[in-house]
């Protein structure tokens, strides 16, 4: 799950898709989501989508790299090139506001599903049964609450409302982060998307998710033991 707002101030605010996704049905499907500078992450869907228009004279197409792992590395090869043609006279350590962070995962025909957090540099970590999910962007306001509720066996249904909670407590309290939301499911093997869709601010699900939410949070907070003096 994603968000789609973008901004440069206050009086700059735009919305923008931050999902990508690339498949061939039955053989492969990976997912890509972005955070950072938009210019970046825009240059490096673009070269990875034209690469895949003609494959052949446009070696390596994420649609042709043979595993997952290499996947991420031609990604992560694309972004820090993007980043340092953008800024080619700032030093390996420079705070670049090019900076860009990709979360991509998917499966290929004939190995598992991966998942995969892409930093600046090119470099990149992969999801773990420590570290079973990524988030990327604003993360201090919607993360306590996925490591309090996440499990392992979730179903898709529990999953996607831990995801709503989530995301409509750090729109709650950060302007940076804000509708519509981007949703996609994937099921382990399928090597197809499950379902994708759009959440609007007029979404009832969502709207009976933040509603409930935020009255169960008061019930909560009441059921406490009050402080004694």
């Amino acid at each position: 799950m994603s968000d789609t707002r973008t901004n440069a101030g206050v009086d700059n605010i735009s919305t923008y898709r931050k999902m990508f996704t690339w498949s061939k049905p039955g053989e492969r499907t990976l997912v890509m989501m972005t955070a950072g500078n938009l210019a970046t992450t825009q240059a490096v869907v673009s070269m990875l989508d034209e690469r895949t228009k003609a494959p052949e004279e446009r070696n390596p197409s994420i649609l042709e790299v043979p595993s997952m792992f290499q996947a991420a590395r031609l990604v992560g090869k694309t972004l820090r090139n993007v980043i340092r043609e953008s800024a080619p006279d700032e030093g390996p350590d420079a705070e670049s506001p090019f900076k860009a962070t990709i979360i991509l995962g998917g499966q290929i025909a004939g190995a598992e599903p991966r998942l995969f957090l892409i930093y600046p540099e090119g470099n990149f970590v992969e999801a773990s049964k420590e570290t079973p999910f990524f988030q990327i962007g604003e993360t201090k306001y919607g993360r306590p609450i996925l490591v309090r509720a996440y499990e392992p066996d979730m179903t898709f249904e529990a999953a996607v409302k831990l995801m709503m909670v989530s995301f409509d407590s750090t729109m709650k309290a950060n302007l940076s982060v804000g509708l519509p939301l981007d949703l996609l499911l994937y099921e382990k093997d399928s090597l197809d998307i499950m379902a994708q869709r759009r959440i609007e601010e007029d979404d009832p699900y969502y709207n009976l998710i933040s509603a409930n939410w935020g009255e169960a949070l008061k019930f909560a907070f009441g059921s406490l033991p009050d402080y004694k003096l």
